[in-house]
This record gives C-alpha cells, sequence and structure tokens, in this order.
C-alpha cells in the first residue's frame, strides 16, 4: 500500500473512532441527564461496552470526558461512578448560580444595545413557537432545552465581561441535569412561557430590579421543583418527610 493511500486511510479510521467517541460521550450524557444511569449507580464498562456497542478505550475516553463536566466520578482504580445529587450541592449550585445570573443580567441591562434587545425578542420567539409545537411535555425535548439555554445566554449577552459568561455557561449547563430532574418527576405541567415571558418585559423595559427578582425566583423554583417531586433520588432526602422538603431549598 502506498503512503498517500495508508495516510488517507489511518485518517479515515481516525475520523471514524472520533465519531463513535462523540456519539457514545452524547449518549451516555443524556442517559446520565435523564436518570437512565441513576445517580450513584456504579458504571461497569462490561455493561457499558454492552448497552453502548463501542471498545473499552472509546468508554473510558467518554468517561474521563463526563468527569471533567462532573457528572461522573473517578474512583481511581474501582472505576467510575454516577455523580451523586444531595441538596447540599443543589443548593450551593442554585445560590452560587444566581449570584452570576443576576450580575450578568444587570450589566446586560445597563448596557443592552438595539442588537441586543433584537436577539432576546427573536430567541424567545423561537423558543415559544417550538413550545407551542411540541405541546405540554416540550420541557422533555432536547431540542427545546437547547433553545432554552440560547433564550437565557441572550439574556445577558451585552453583559461585556466574557470571563463572567465563560463562568455562567458552565454553571448553566451543570444546573442541565437538575432541571431534567425537576422536568421528568413532576406530575404536573409548569407554566413557564408566563414566566419567561414576564423576565423579557421587564428586561427590555430596562427595570432592572423587577428583571432581577423575576430571574431570581425563575431559578429557585426549578430548584424547589426537584426536591418536591424528584427526592427519591437524594440520599439525604429519604428520611426527611414530603412536606417538610421544601424548607431545605436554598434560602432567599
Amino acid at each position: 500500500m502506498r503512503t498517500v493511500e495508508r495516510e488517507h486511510l489511518l485518517e479515515d479510521r481516525k475520523a471514524g473512532s472520533e465519531t463513535r467517541a462523540g456519539d457514545v460521550l452524547q449518549r451516555m450524557r443524556l442517559d446520565i441527564i435523564n436518570c437512565a444511569l441513576k445517580p450513584g449507580e456504579k458504571l461497569r464498562f462490561e455493561a457499558l461496552r454492552t448497552r453502548y456497542a463501542v471498545s473499552f478505550s472509546t468508554l473510558r475516553e467518554a468517561l474521563s470526558r463526563l468527569a471533567a463536566e462532573n457528572l461522573v466520578i473517578a474512583e481511581g482504580q474501582r472505576g467510575f461512578v454516577v455523580a451523586p445529587v444531595s441538596i447540599a450541592d443543589l443548593n450551593d449550585l442554585t445560590n452560587v448560580r444566581i449570584l452570576i445570573e443576576r450580575e450578568s443580567l444587570s450589566q446586560s441591562i445597563r448596557g443592552g444595545d438595539d442588537r441586543w434587545e433584537a436577539n432576546i425578542l427573536a430567541t424567545y420567539h423561537r423558543m415559544d413557537k417550538l413550545q407551542q409545537r411540541l405541546g405540554q411535555e416540550y420541557y422533555l425535548s432536547e431540542e427545546w432545552s437547547a433553545v432554552h439555554g440560547e433564550f437565557h445566554y441572550s439574556l445577558v449577552s451585552a453583559c461585556g465581561s466574557p470571563v463572567l459568561l465563560e463562568i455562567r455557561s458552565k454553571l448553566f449547563e451543570r444546573a442541565h441535569r437538575y432541571r431534567r430532574m425537576s422536568s421528568q418527576f413532576r406530575p404536573y405541567w409548569r407554566e413557564k412561557a408566563a414566566e419567561h415571558k414576564m423576565i423579557v418585559d421587564a428586561t427590555l423595559d430596562r427595570n432592572e430590579e423587577k428583571a432581577l427578582a423575576l430571574i431570581d425566583q425563575h431559578i429557585r423554583e426549578t430548584s424547589e421543583n426537584v426536591i418536591e417531586h424528584a427526592g427519591h433520588l437524594f440520599p439525604d432526602l429519604k428520611t426527611v418527610p414530603p412536606k417538610k422538603r421544601k424548607s431545605l431549598t436554598a434560602a432567599e
């Protein structure tokens, strides 16, 4: 085989390997977020290889990347487990997210221009149209989750601080697992469209105080829903009566 042909073959194999690794990474990420792989579950390589039909090396690469996203935990020689959930982690994440979100939104309201306003309206319109098309179970759609993320980013995109936006993005992604738990296990539909419209109106009116209060409430209600409806996934909630669980959410 000529050198050029051999190089092309190696490149094709490499591209195929990268595609398989990316595919299994996405599938495992969704299985963790959707709780198909439950918090605290031991991730055994033989079972994972059968489940995802990939090699051990591809699995290890995917698990290492998920560990960097805090979705799995490496236990040294003992392998990997799905990252557990806890009230302490949820409350800490909620409080820090609110600090960052409020600051990002505050700076955007003060410095945003016409293009920023137009982008908010455009992403809100896309999200609203998609929600109407998907129906009452829109919140279980990964497509809607992506557009929802774009909408919330549009609100803070004019803050003027790349570092602040980077921190915010990582926190938002980390919270996606809890948001999905809130959606998946609650027994009734949460009317988010009205919440989002109120946030848009207050933001575009440059009513900073109202917009910050609304985004604070928006984030905290998700955390409360997680504790109320997905409490069976939290080891530290098993001995707490359901009526007392709401008092464990992050204090305002």
